[in-house]
Parts: structure tokens; sequence; C-alpha cells
């Protein structure tokens, strides 16, 4: 499967813009773009997401979670935020994801908590 570097530069080459282009499009530096596109650098979600919207992918086709490019029908198709969320998750070793599951779970239970007092 393809990495973020190779499709983020396949999608500008496409759009047959230069590195400079579409960096100064992105609000980015140009050596930012290149590192990303090499893979040597990773972007911010918020980074992931203006790509994705400048794009008009979804932010599973540039993680490399599918190779279906179709923009997200937001009404239809929810879940941008759980995959880049899932994406970070991955990253983690075994004690540090069982860490991240307990503060979910507890948020949870606060927000169920709160649902109770309404």
């Amino acid at each position: 499967m393809s990495t973020f570097g190779e499709r983020l530069s396949k999608l500008r080459t496409e759009k047959k813009l230069s590195q400079a282009e579409l960096a100064s499009r992105l609000n980015i530096a140009k050596s930012t773009l290149a590192m990303y596109e090499t893979n040597k650098r990773e972007p911010s979600f918020e980074t992931v997401e203006r790509i994705a919207d400048f794009f008009d992918v979804k932010v599973d086709y540039l993680l490399g979670r599918t190779n279906d490019p179709t923009p997200p029908d937001e009404k239809k198709e929810p879940g941008e935020f759980e995959s880049i969320f899932f994406y970070e998750l991955d990253k983690l070793g075994e004690e540090d994801k069982q860490k991240a599951l307990e503060h979910i779970r507890f948020l949870r239970y606060l927000a169920e908590q709160e649902n109770k007092k309404k």
C-alpha cells in the first residue's frame, strides 16, 4: 500500500503543482512539504485535514487506510476524527494504548454521569 508521502506527491503532480505552489497554498514551508513527500516528517492532524480538503479526498486515503480517494460526505460517512485518532493510537506501545483506553473510558463515564443529571 502507498505511503502518505507517495499519495501526497501523486495528488500534487496530478494537479500539476510544484512543491513550492502547494506549500504556499497550504501555508507551510516548501522544505516541510518535501519532507512529507519523502516520509521524513509527519504532518499534524490539522495539516492532514487541510491537505485532504485541498485535494478533496478522504483523510483515510492520505493515511493509506483505503485506496478509495472519493471525498467524504459528512452526512453519510462520519469518521474522519476516528481515522486520525486510530492512526495516532497505532503508533503507541501496548502500555500507552492501555492508558489511552483507560482515559477514554473515564471520559465516557463522566459524560454518562453528566447526561444523567440532565
